[in-house]
């Protein structure tokens, strides 16, 4: 009867080529690589939280100083105190063709901070001027209506991203 245990036979130590090793440290580099590649996406995806997120505090703040001017305009319109919060701006009330609220936009920076345009648009659309956008009835004043445009950036000190917001605002 043969013996199954005696069967199985392992090389002397003399003939090990000692393969584990190799298989273990390749295994090792690889993980190592993975890890890194891991880091490098861990921190690219924190770059971009970063950016959303001061471009969404620019935007905030463009839009609370959008609400501001509205404040403003609208005390000025019905003849009211102006309630805290409002931000003062000069209106605007001539029928401007050329403004463009991207150019007006575009020609700020980010040492500027924040600033607003404000423009008193109802004449031009209810047809009190010579543009030919509408016919004012005899009876009816123009509606006020305002084209506010605003810029702001996501901090004061050191901005990193900005924003601006265009809106036709009827009181």
């Amino acid at each position: 009867m043969p013996n199954h245990r005696n069967s199985l036979k392992i090389a002397p130590r003399s003939k090990q080529e000692g393969v584990v090793l190799y298989v273990a440290m390749v295994m090792l580099i690889l993980l190592a690589l993975i890890g890194i590649v891991g880091m490098q996406v861990a921190a690219l995806q924190e770059k971009m939280s970063a950016s959303y997120r001061n471009s969404a505090l620019a935007f905030q703040r463009a839009e609370r100083q959008t609400r501001g001017v509205e404040c403003y305009v609208e005390s000025q319109v019905n003849g009211e105190a102006m309630p805290t919060g409002c931000i003062t701006v000069t209106v605007d009330s001539a029928c401007d063709l050329d403004f463009d609220a991207t150019n007006w936009a575009q020609e700020r920076s980010l040492s500027e901070i924040a600033s607003a345009s404000a423009r008193s648009i109802g004449k031009c659309i209810a047809g009190s001027t010579d543009l030919g956008m509408g016919v004012k009835p005899e009876s009816e004043e123009a509606n006020p209506i305002y084209q506010i445009t605003a810029y702001a950036t996501d901090f004061d000190s050191n901005p990193t991203a900005d924003a601006a917001i265009d809106t036709i605002f009827r009181p």
